[in-house]
């Protein structure tokens, strides 16, 4: 006998998923910003080096969240018009996609400027690649830039599952939470 498939997404794929939106909030709460002068002041360094520890642990979490995609079983997506669905997934890819793309345009924008990447423990990890101040300037900006689109795609992630949970009252929102979160059953 086959047993019902799990509304919910499993444990460890709830937790990348949590995680990573704690660790990318964090990120751009701490985030330094502006200039090239104003990142690498020196009383800017203990929010510069949280940020580049975060941005190292947002890319090590999408790699490992796309792993486990890749592996784990997901819960049937509900009915809904075709125009939700393509939208779901174009969000689901581009917040993937920003996940890789947002550490990985900071650190090589650092290196290009010349800049190791130091992070809290103050291990520094020097540029392995020959410097291009202007090509790195222009990722840095690249990176802010992705920075803000990544928090208002998330943003918008969110309020759509808000939506399917209270107005299609379906089981979105249900799929990401743990199971011991209180959530009223569907009626």
């Amino acid at each position: 006998m086959q047993s019902a498939p799990s509304v919910r997404y499993g444990t460890v794929s709830q937790a990348f998923h949590w995680a990573t939106a704690i660790v990318v909030l964090t990120a751009f709460i701490y985030g330094p910003g502006g200039s090239e002068q104003h990142v690498y002041l020196q009383q800017e360094d203990a929010g510069r080096q949280l940020h580049e520890t975060l941005g190292i642990c947002v890319f090590i979490l999408a790699a490992l969240r796309l792993l486990m995609r890749s592996i784990a079983t997901r819960p049937e997506p509900p009915q809904v018009d075709r125009w939700m669905g393509i939208a779901a997934n174009v969000v689901q890819y581009a917040l993937y996609l920003l996940l890789l793309a947002l550490p990985l345009t900071a650190i090589f924008g650092a290196w290009l400027e010349g800049h190791a990447l130091t992070l809290l423990s103050g291990i520094q990890i020097p540029s392995p690649i020959s410097a291009s101040h202007a090509f790195g300037a222009t990722l840095a900006e690249i990176h802010g830039w992705l920075g803000d689109v990544i928090m208002w795609l998330a943003g918008l992630h969110a309020i759509a599952a808000l939506y399917h949970h209270f107005l299609l009252r379906d089981q979105v929102l249900i799929s990401m939470l743990p199971r011991w979160f209180p959530v009223r059953k569907k009626q």
